[in-house]
C-alpha cells in the first residue's frame, strides 16, 4: 500500500511541475481509497503534501525568475486567509459532503483543462488587485475546505486578472498553492489524526517528482498532457461520487460533465478563427 503511495505520488509531483496546477487534485482521493485514510486526515495530509511540495517548485522556479513575487504575494495573502478559514469550516461539515464537493470541483476543474489555457491578450505588468483579491480568497476558501491546491483556477487567473505570460503564472500559481496550502493546513491542525509514516512518504515522493516534472515541462507537450490529465481527473471525480451517491446521480453528473467537455472542445477552434 505505501509503495502505491508513493509511485502515485511520485506522478502527482511531475503533473504538478510540469502544469504548475492538477496534480495535487488526485491526493486526496490518492490518500483515501489507496491509502485508507479518513477523509478529514486526508484533507489535511492533502493540504501539507501540496505545500510542501508547491515550496520546492517554487524555489526552482524562483532560480529562473520566473515567480512575480508581488503579484503571487497579493494573490497568496487573500489566498491564505481563505484558506485557513475554509480549514476551520471543515470541522463541521459530514466527510461525506466534503467528498462531493471536491469532486464536484474536479470535475469543474477538468472540463476548464479540457478547454484550454491561451496566452492573456494584454501585456504583463498591470494588477487588477481587486479581483486578485477577491479571487485568491475564494480559491483559498475552496483548497482549505476541500484539500485541494487550486493550481488551474490560479493559472488563468494570474493570466487574466494579473496580466502575466503564461510560463510566469505556472510559476508564480506555485508560490500561491504554498501560501494557501499551508494556510489550510494549519486550519486543520488540531482536529486531524494524521499517520506520520504516510506523511513522510508520500511528501517525498511528490517532492521528487516535483523535481522532475520541473526539468521534463519543457520536453513535453502541455497540451497533450493537459487533457490526458484532464481525462483521468474527470474518471476520478465520478469514482468519488458513485461511491457516495446513487448510480442515477452518476449517470446524470456523467453526462453533464461530457456535454460539457464537448461543449468546450468544440468552441476552441471556433475562438481560434
Amino acid at each position: 500500500m505505501m509503495i502505491l503511495a508513493a509511485l502515485l505520488s511520485l506522478a502527482i509531483g511531475v503533473v504538478l511541475g510540469m502544469l504548475g496546477g492538477g496534480g495535487a487534485i488526485l491526493t486526496l482521493p490518492m490518500l483515501v481509497y489507496a491509502v485508507g485514510v479518513e477523509p478529514k486526515a486526508a484533507i489535511a495530509t492533502s493540504l501539507f503534501v501540496v505545500g510542501s511540495t508547491s515550496l520546492v517548485g517554487t524555489a526552482l522556479k524562483a532560480r529562473s525568475r520566473a515567480v512575480e513575487w508581488r503579484i503571487g504575494l497579493a494573490f497568496g495573502a487573500a489566498a491564505m486567509a481563505g484558506a485557513f478559514a475554509g480549514g476551520r469550516l471543515a470541522v463541521f461539515v459530514p466527510a461525506t459532503v466534503l467528498l462531493l464537493v471536491f469532486a464536484a470541483m474536479m470535475l469543474v476543474t477538468a472540463v476548464a483543462m479540457m478547454r484550454g489555457r491561451g496566452e492573456p491578450s494584454t501585456s504583463p505588468g498591470g494588477l487588477a488587485l481587486g479581483r486578485v483579491l477577491a479571487l485568491g480568497a475564494g480559491v483559498g476558501v475552496l483548497s482549505g475546505l476541500v484539500g485541494a491546491g487550486g493550481g488551474f483556477l490560479i493559472v488563468p487567473a494570474l493570466a487574466i486578472f494579473g496580466r502575466l505570460p503564461m510560463g510566469k503564472a505556472v510559476a508564480t500559481s506555485l508560490l500561491v498553492i504554498t501560501l494557501q496550502s499551508f494556510a489550510g493546513f494549519a486550519g486543520h491542525f488540531g482536529h486531524a489524526a494524521l499517520d506520520g509514516s504516510v506523511v513522510a512518504v508520500v511528501t517525498s515522493a511528490s517532492i521528487a517528482g516535483m523535481v522532475a516534472g520541473t526539468y521534463l515541462g519543457p520536453k513535453v507537450s502541455a497540451d497533450n498532457l493537459r487533457r490526458a490529465f484532464a481525462w483521468l481527473v474527470i474518471a476520478m471525480g465520478l469514482f468519488v461520487i458513485a461511491k457516495q451517491a446513487s448510480l442515477l446521480v452518476t449517470v446524470l453528473v456523467a453526462a453533464v460533465t461530457l456535454a460539457a467537455v464537448l461543449l468546450v472542445t468544440r468552441a476552441r477552434p471556433a475562438l481560434a478563427k
